[in-house]
């Protein structure tokens, strides 16, 4: 049974993000997907990189639900306000 290159602890990494503002790591030396960019000046080690994104990433919802919550919540409060 072969080890994947993510598995490996002695793997440099690079974090990725895609137009959704999600996160993943990613072999250094791995072509970056197609929908991903490299995050500029994060790379190194398995532990190193995952640090990186458990502070960054923060909230799990892809962009589009998060701006879409948002833009009920708004109206939602000019109803209310409305209401009044």
């Amino acid at each position: 049974m072969s080890t994947s290159c993510f598995d490996r602890e002695d793997e440099t990494f690079i974090v990725l993000v895609n137009h959704e503002e999600q996160y993943s790591i990613w072999p250094h030396w791995k072509a970056v997907p197609g929908g991903w960019k490299a995050v500029e000046g994060v790379k190194g080690d398995k532990k190193t990189v995952l640090e990186y994104v458990e502070k960054t990433w923060t909230d799990m919802r892809p962009l589009s639900l998060r701006k879409w919550m948002d833009e009920q919540a708004a109206k939602t409060a000019q109803r209310s306000t409305a209401n009044a």
